[in-house]
Order: C-alpha cells, then sequence, then structure tokens
C-alpha cells in the first residue's frame, strides 16, 4: 500500500487538484460551524460530496463508488476531529491507496 500526505493550508475553505493513483481528483475542504467538510471529484465526477471528518475514519469507505484508494484525517497530536486552523500541520489528509 501507498500513502501520501495531501498538502492543506489553515485556511477555512480550500481545493487542491492532484493525482492520486493516475486519477485527476480534486478535493475541496471547508469549515462548517457543525465540523470540518470534504467533497471528492474524479475527472469533474463527484465521488464524495460534503463529507462529515473525523478523526481516523475513512472518507469514501468503498471502491464501488469509483475512487482507488481512500482518506482520511489523522491527529498528529492526540484523537481530536479536524479544525481548519490544524491543517497541514495538527491534522494531516493522507491518501492510502
Amino acid at each position: 500500500m501507498t500513502q501520501v500526505t495531501i498538502p492543506l493550508d489553515a485556511v477555512a475553505s480550500q481545493k487542491v487538484s492532484l493525482q492520486l493513483a493516475s486519477q485527476s481528483c480534486r478535493i475541496e475542504v471547508y469549515q462548517k460551524r457543525t465540523g470540518l467538510y470534504l467533497s471528492l471529484f474524479v475527472n469533474d465526477a463527484p465521488v464524495v460530496y460534503g463529507v462529515l471528518c473525523r478523526d481516523r475514519v475513512w472518507i469514501v469507505r468503498g471502491s464501488w463508488q469509483g475512487f482507488t484508494g481512500d482518506l482520511a484525517f489523522i491527529d498528529t497530536q492526540g484523537r481530536s476531529d479536524p479544525e481548519y486552523a490544524g491543517l497541514g500541520s495538527r491534522f494531516l489528509l493522507v491518501w492510502e491507496g
């Protein structure tokens, strides 16, 4: 298995475009009052949309959605759910495939 850390900035809303396992991906991360949310697009088609992010919980949860691998946030300093202020440092978004 390969693991890649997705580069994120400590801002409340952002989009990142990158290649993961030869897939053209766009990841959108945004903070709301109720938590941090993520949407994933492959070739501009939605794979998951508006998923609430939790610490160490897989986001895609299955290849049936047309995406190779999976994404999860990891709290490097404990077991808290991610917040935008710690993105890229305390809270890392990882892809495993």
